[in-house]
């Protein structure tokens, strides 16, 4: 054991004695290689992660914060350049860093700057360089001193309107006596001020207008701050004139025309009308029906200008999927001495028809198939940028590990179309009130057909939807109503056999798999601080809630206890001689993004669903109930193969029906990295089971007990990589188990007796975990 530990260190000795030489071969005499940078401050009001924007050389990457391997591969390489490894190794890999004496010292003055620009106006920052062999460590060392103190503010505002506008918005201020003087806090006080004057009718004004003047009393640390305003640049030289106020007169659409390759005299060549005060100019044909592009437009003639109405206009508009774009020009005039603007709205018509076609690979349980899909769009289908798609698709699985059956295809067939309205669809709505809202309305309608070995299901359902997103942040989706009606024609009677022996150990099992309305109405909130969602993580740090609740079937059990006090026959009430489901549902996700550099990031996330059958039902729909495990959970464990609670399973491929529960909690953690070329690495640890909020017959092991819950936690660990193809993220996880309630003793442990056999499962998937 002795020898083989030596060895191993022996090899790990000289390989990193490998590693020093071959990157020593391209480190110029007498210069270094930049192993480390630091930045230390002598004050907490500066901080020094805040300056890290300002260092202009950085070290060689690290994968996961600890190894430079990137730049080991390039140093792995040769420098015959004809050779293909060697190429390949530059390729993938990342050159030695070199020092450079210059870079640090401009690093050291802009971080100089910046701090001198937060107030501290004496601040001093020092470079020290430490050296180890050829290897070198700078520090950059902050001494800030005393911060300047703002000791009173004046106003120069000539301009007796502006004067009055800003007196009014005087609240919103970023400025008052005994603030530091932050030259930071003094740009976005003119950022706010131009936002409001650009809303006030203000079209030419911007941030440059707005000067600060500061004046250093003797001997002390306090600033006099003085803001002028200064006065509007006209074609006069030497002429000081107040800011023009500009009033919106016309409006123009120009459908597949634009403005800034005609002339007026070519506009009154094209078609036109007018409506609701917008004039609408066209070639041939108007694609768009007049009150769409009135309804959608938000500069009012005989208003003054505000840059808000224009922002909002390009939002509106670009709802409309049948446009490919849209631009915005103005013109000025001048008349009797006032100023207008005459806008000119470019639409660019997008393909009114596509078709498109879908072939893709499923993982069910661990069953692998593939399906494939067509999908025909119509993006104007009642000349008012409504969307209308009908997708057909088919999918086929090898069924595994079931016994008895001649058959183990799994097939299935659907069909699905829906239309969408870029408004908010609803009776004796006013248009002020859409307007306001800014929501899409969706229609849904499908139709599905599943034939197993063990049985036939078919689902039907039809729903009605609003949507709608504020500050690009926040989106709002709300479920009016949502009908699905699942019909089981066919059942084996080995199925049958199965369902009568579980009624013995989970007597709901049989539930899921009965014909059931589900009538059900719900709301999801999703906030992502960075901004519109995409499929890269953000650059910055960043965090993302999602909230669900939906509801089914109060309103029609209040309703049939009205008619009848207790059910004509059955324990429940019908609709259409069918049972109707009545539960309760709730779900949190939480995911916050810690940013450490560029290139590596930490990510934590927690997931939270509750959900309660009651009234009508005894356990909830097979498609509402949780699961665990799979590439968005606890990825030690395949899909749908983890709890409730520490129930084991019989392993039987039909036993995934088992492994559901009331309850879910999820906790994970991944350490994210890139690696090279379009690569990206992590490292997780996940956490978490499902649990019944009721006792499901003799399976007791899966009841939520809070003294016990936390027991019953199942943890994993694992790497992963993904394949970033920019327009797609494809991900390899490998997990491993560490805790497995599902066992007692030391099999309850893998993490220190792993069998990798038992223990291991590999998730392909699309996009990132969460």
């Amino acid at each position: 054991m002795k020898k083989t530990v030596c060895r191993y260190i022996t090899i790990s000795m000289l390989s990193l004695s490998c590693v020093g030489c071959s990157v020593s071969k391209f480190i110029p005499e007498n210069q270094y290689l930049l192993n480390d940078f630091k930045i230390e401050s002598d004050n907490k009001e500066v901080k020094p992660s805040q300056m890290n924007i300002y260092v202009r050389q950085h070290p060689n990457a690290k994968w996961f914060s600890l190894f430079k391997f990137p730049m080991y591969m390039y140093s792995a390489s040769g420098k015959d350049s004809t050779k293909w490894v060697n190429r390949f190794l530059k390729r993938i890999g990342e050159a030695p860093v070199i020092y450079s004496r210059e870079a640090a010292e401009e690093s050291r003055a802009e971080i100089q700057k910046a701090v001198q620009n937060m107030g501290y106006m004496g601040a001093q920052v020092d470079l020290k360089e430490e050296t180890d062999g050829n290897k070198i460590k700078v520090y950059y060392m902050i001494r800030s001193g005393e911060p300047y103190i703002v000791d009173q503010i004046t106003y120069d505002i000539f301009d007796g309107k502006v004067r009055d506008y800003l007196e009014a918005d005087s609240t919103r201020s970023q400025l008052y006596p005994g603030m530091r003087f932050d030259v930071n806090r003094l740009d976005e006080e003119r950022q706010r001020i131009t936002q409001l004057l650009q809303n006030r009718g203000y079209f030419r004004f911007n941030k440059d207008y707005i000067v600060f003047q500061a004046d250093t009393m003797l001997n002390t640390y306090k600033v006099g701050l003085t803001m002028k305003l200064q006065p509007f640049q006209s074609k006069e030289k030497n002429k000081q004139e107040k800011h023009p106020q500009y009033t919106i007169r016309k409006v123009h659409y120009l459908l597949d025309a634009d403005f800034a390759t005609l002339s007026k005299n070519e506009l009154k060549g094209l078609d036109s009308i007018c409506s609701g005060g917008v004039n609408l100019y066209y070639k041939n044909k108007l694609f768009l029906r007049p009150r769409v592009l009135t309804d959608y437009n938000y500069l009012n003639t005989g208003k003054l200008y505000r840059n808000r109405d224009v922002q909002n206009t390009y939002s509106a508009l670009s709802r409309l999927h049948i446009l490919k774009y849209s631009n915005i020009r103005f013109e000025e005039i001048m008349q009797n001495d006032s100023t207008y603007l005459d806008a000119y709205i470019s639409l660019s018509k997008n393909k009114n028809k596509s078709l498109s076609f879908e072939i893709e690979g499923t993982n069910s349980a661990g069953d692998l198939g593939a399906a494939a899909s067509v999908s025909y769009t119509h993006r104007n289908l009642f000349k008012g940028s409504e969307t209308f798609t009908i997708k057909l698709r088919g999918a086929y699985e090898a069924v595994t590990g079931l016994e008895g059956y001649t058959n183990s295809n799994y097939m299935e067939y659907g069909v699905e179309s829906s239309l969408n309205f870029p408004e908010f669809m609803f009776p004796f709505l006013s248009s002020d009130f859409k307007r306001r809202i800014k929501a899409t309305s969706e229609v849904n309608v499908k139709y599905n057909w599943q034939i197993r070995p063990e049985f036939e299901r078919t689902l039907a359902a039809a729903s009605w939807s609003y949507r709608w997103t504020k500050r690009q942040k926040a989106t709002h989706r709300f479920d009016l109503l949502d009908i699905n009606y699942i019909y089981m024609p066919y059942t084996s009677a080995a199925f049958d056999a199965y369902l009568d022996n579980m009624d013995k150990v989970n007597p709901l099992l049989r539930y899921s798999y009965e014909d059931l309305f589900i009538v059900r109405l719900g709301y999801t909130y999703t906030y992502n601080s960075a901004g519109a969602t995409s499929l890269k993580t953000s650059q910055r740090n960043s965090y993302s809630i999602r909230f669900n609740i939906e509801e089914a079937g109060n309103l029609l059990y209040g309703f049939s206890k009205l008619i009848n006090k207790h059910p004509k026959e059955g324990e429940a009430f019908q609709l259409a001689n069918i049972d109707f489901a009545q539960y309760v549902k709730a779900d949190f996700d939480f995911a916050k993004n810690f940013m450490i550099d560029d290139r590596n990031s930490l990510v934590f996330h927690l997931g939270v669903g509750v959900a309660y059958p009651y009234g009508n039902s005894k356990s909830l729909p097979f498609e509402k109930l949780y699961f665990s495990g799979g590439a968005n959970s606890v990825r030690g464990w395949r899909v749908r193969s983890l709890g409730p609670g520490s129930y084991r399973g019989d392993g039987n491929s039909i036993d995934y029906v088992n492994h559901t529960g009331d309850i879910k909690l999820d906790l994970n953690l991944e350490y994210r990295t890139y690696l090279f070329w379009k690569l990206n690495g992590a490292l997780f640890v996940d956490a978490g089971n499902i649990w019944n909020i009721r006792s499901q017959g003799i399976q007791t092991e899966g009841l939520f007990r809070f003294n016990k819950f936390y027991k019953q936690l199942a943890v994993a660990y694992g790497l992963g990589i993904r394949f970033d193809l920019d327009f797609l993220i494809l991900r390899f996880d490998g997990g491993m188990k560490a805790i497995n309630p599902m066992y007692t003793g030391k099999d309850r442990y893998p993490i220190v007796s792993p069998n990798f056999k038992r223990d291991f499962a590999f998730h392909f998937a699309v996009g990132y975990p969460f």
